[in-house]
């Protein structure tokens, strides 16, 4: 029987430019991690084809995202591309009391504001492409957007990646497996800090 100390969950940020495989990753970790759930944000741009709601978002109307703000409902919120995203705060707080991790799928606009409102809780981690040129193909072989919105997303992600020092880690995504056990490895290690194992002085008490 493997030993179990109680523990505070963490919340996990993923930031990447687009095309650079955070959502491919957070695919990846969510499978492959049972106590890791995933942060749901609300956004008021349009459902694409192949998402559902409330597993990929909760799709609302612009008023609706007005008054979620007013109501001090979000633990961050952010625009991008024309678009407002903002993560819920209530499912994101019981999760952490009750130990289990959240995954972040956002921007370095809501890291920094998660990082205003609950640094300790917080782990982040921005991937890089291997390249320029890697991560214009990325783009283009997603074929969701137009020719427009990928060169828009090109010209962005320089602003973005400018952003990189603020994050806690930083790593290459240049292939997905090594990206993928470089997370975990950054997982397991956050959930044995010594401040995030809140029944480690009852545990220690036992052994006296």
């Amino acid at each position: 029987m493997t030993l179990s100390v109680a523990r505070r969950g963490l919340m996990l940020v993923l930031s990447s430019p687009s095309g650079a495989g955070k959502t491919t990753l957070s695919r990846r970790i969510l499978t492959s991690q049972s106590d890791l759930v995933m942060s749901v944000s609300a956004t008021t741009r349009a459902k694409r084809p192949n998402e559902v709601e409330g597993a990929d978002y909760f799709f609302v109307s612009p008023e609706r995202f007005a008054a979620m703000i007013a109501a001090g409902e979000f633990l961050e919120h952010a625009t991008v591309f024309a678009h407002r995203y903002g993560t819920p705060s209530k499912p994101v707080m019981q999760a952490l009391a009750q130990g289990r991790d959240v995954l972040f799928d956002i921007d370095w606009q809501g890291t920094q504001q998660l990082k205003e409102q609950a640094r300790e809780d917080l782990v982040s981690i921005f991937l890089l492409p291997p390249s320029h040129g890697e991560l214009e193909r990325r783009l283009k072989a997603r074929a969701q957007d137009s020719d427009d919105i990928v060169a828009a997303r090109m010209a962005k992600a320089a602003d973005e990646i400018s952003h990189w020092a603020e994050y806690d880690y930083v790593i290459v995504n240049d292939d997905v497996a090594v990206a993928e056990a470089k997370i975990t490895a950054i997982l397991m290690a956050e959930r044995l800090k010594r401040s995030r194992q809140t029944g480690l002085s009852d545990f220690v008490r036992s052994l006296a």
